[in-house]
């Protein structure tokens, strides 16, 4: 897609094909690629089609916090290691591929120095001072337990200090000899067991609000500042003035900066945008459900609230943001192929499902495999169901080649095949 290709639109991309496209698109551009959706079922799905269709090609999700605005309650570690982890390798991407719900790219976020000035390395054979990293580690949203099982938490006992980074599958356990890094191993948090060993560690922040005494001391500011309000009946307030992290704090995340970013600034300069269908209308939909949240609970003086505003990116000026890139919106429906439209030759799969009380259960499947002329590749969700529809093709005498995937099926000959998706 050129630079300046401006909008297309690209149709009749039934079922995988859509995701197949878009895979395609991104692995031979030489630029980086967002995918806007609708919600997040759609974002989860083709974030999953698009890795067995493009392996090699950096799949980055970018999740919902899954609360509502203004919820009393904050998203799940998990969730914020993975959108940590995300926004901190974007800068440095000049090839991939990030996933979005529209109404998730619509959040402001904490600036971008915030985040990659806030990292941290540690490697074999490096001094540590294991009080200033405590300090270090709290500062930056880490908790202090004594059993480590969560993202964001850490434990300190005599010359072994356990840790699980934000972004991370695994914690990690630092042995020290003195104060210097003897090894670095990951391990089972269920088990407490160490699994391998490993040169260095990346530690991210375990929030996306900084949690420093000086940062703090600024937040409050600013709460005085904003609302005219009794603090000491403001739970917010009276929590970060005690070092709790309240829950539900991510709706004042302003108030700890002196300006916030959005997605489209973490994005590389050179980027294509892929959209799908209704984020226009999801968009607006997310928008009106925000004002009338605001509207029902900004009485509360015990805990008030920022405008929308201040927290979300306008409908308007974000799809103005978009417009500085080319955009593609991709559709499953059919269209009359002209200028900046495209149809692809694909056809939807006729209804190839099993009929458990029929005399002949494979039937439909069987006339199809009759009358289709190309490649056929066979998909189950794990080993066990390829299995059973291995047995089950048997009794048509069809005998597919196990593959390991969309790119081993394309590169060979065989007509059937059958994979893990």
């Amino acid at each position: 897609m050129s630079a300046t290709a401006g909008k297309q639109t690209w149709g009749n991309l039934p079922g995988a094909a859509l995701s197949l496209a878009i895979a395609e698109a991104a692995s031979s551009a030489g630029r980086f690629t967002l995918l806007l959706t609708a919600d997040s079922q759609a974002a989860d799905r083709l974030e999953q089609e698009l890795r067995f269709f493009a392996p090699d090609l950096p799949v980055l999700p970018f999740p919902d916090w899954e609360t509502l605005p203004y919820d009393l309650f904050s998203p799940h570690q998990d969730i914020i290691s993975q959108r940590i982890a995300s926004l901190y390798r974007l800068p440095e991407l000049s090839h991939g591929i990030l996933v979005v719900p529209v109404t998730t790219a619509l959040h402001r976020l904490a600036p971008t120095r915030f985040l990659l000035g806030s990292s941290l390395v540690l490697d074999v054979g490096q001094t540590i001072d294991v009080e200033q990293m405590r300090l270090r580690l709290e500062a930056s949203g880490y908790r202090c337990v004594d059993t480590v099982y969560e993202h964001g938490e850490f434990a300190v006992r005599g010359a072994l200090i356990d840790l699980f980074p934000m972004g991370s599958k695994l914690p990690y356990r630092i042995d020290l000899f003195d104060d210097e890094i003897e090894t670095l191993r990951t391990f089972d948090p269920e088990t407490q067991r160490s699994i391998d060993k490993v040169d260095s560690v990346r530690l991210l922040p375990a929030r996306e609000f900084p949690m420093q005494k000086e940062e703090v001391t600024r937040f409050k500011a600013r709460f005085r500042e904003r609302f005219d309000v009794d603090f000491r009946r403001s739970a917010i307030f009276q929590d970060l003035a005690s070092g709790i992290i309240p829950p539900g704090i991510e709706y004042y995340l302003p108030l700890f900066f002196e300006e916030t970013s959005t997605l489209f600034d973490y994005l590389p300069a050179d980027t294509q945008v892929f959209s799908l269908p209704g984020v226009e209308q999801a968009a607006e939909h997310f928008w009106n459900d925000v004002r009338g949240r605001y509207e029902d609970r900004r009485g509360d003086l015990s805990r008030p609230l920022l405008p929308p505003a201040e927290l979300f990116l306008p409908v308007e000026d974000c799809f103005a943001r978009l417009k500085q890139w080319p955009r593609v919106v991709v559709s499953t429906e059919d269209l009359d192929p002209g200028v900046g439209r495209e149809r692809f030759p694909a056809r939807a799969l006729p209804n190839l499902a099993i009929e458990a009380k029929a005399n002949q259960p494979l039937a439909e499947l069987a006339n199809f495999l009759d009358q289709f002329p190309g490649r056929v590749l066979f998909t189950a969700e794990s080993a066990g169901r390829r299995e059973v529809l291995l047995e089950l093709l048997e009794r048509l005498k069809l005998r597919p080649h196990t593959v390991d995937g969309w790119a081993d099926f394309i590169t060979g000959s065989e007509r059937l095949a059958i994979t893990i998706a």
